[in-house]
């Protein structure tokens, strides 16, 4: 890969990976530099990219800077992140984004790279470094736990679940 399809092939998937990277972490900054920090590292291998597999390699490099961040974080003393006040979307569109954010992350990163990104199937499960079953497996639950949360709100009980109970699916 070239150094100007690598530009342009970064250009094209900066949307993705900061979404990627933001339902990972939840933290503007933290998902910021998960991105330029996975940039930086397939610019520097970028000789080391194999034909076709460039988005997956960006998404997999991502997530890996995302769980570094992670596991620094917790050497670390959380400060209060503020709402961004901005970019407040439409109350279903929030609704649904608040009840996929509490997907546990095993079941929410599969969700989010095959129906927000738009990955297909094979590609996610290569990704997160799965088996294809086990990814469909994953979809299936999330969909459930979403399906069933929505479907308890109607009803008037409010939230069906929390992320420690969503693990235990």
């Amino acid at each position: 890969m070239n150094k100007v399809s690598f530009e342009q092939l970064y250009m094209e998937q900066l949307p993705g990976l900061y979404r990627l990277a933001q339902s990972i972490l939840r933290q503007p900054a933290d998902a910021q530099d998960a991105v330029q920090q996975a940039v930086l590292q397939a610019w520097q291998h970028l000789d080391g990219i194999r034909p076709g597999s460039e988005r997956a390699y960006l998404a997999r490099i991502v997530i890996n800077e995302c769980r570094t961040i992670q596991r620094n974080r917790q050497r670390t003393v959380p400060v209060p992140d503020f709402p961004d006040r901005t970019a407040v979307p439409e109350a279903g569109l929030r609704e649904l984004r608040d009840a996929v954010d509490r997907l546990p992350e095993k079941l929410r990163i599969p969700f989010l790279l095959v129906y927000m990104e738009g990955c297909s199937a094979k590609e996610a499960a290569s990704i997160l470094e799965i088996s294809l079953f086990a990814l469909k497996s994953r979809l299936k639950r999330a969909k459930k736990l979403l399906q069933s949360e929505f479907e308890e709100r109607e009803e008037g009980h409010g939230t069906l679940y929390t992320e420690q109970s969503a693990e235990n699916v």
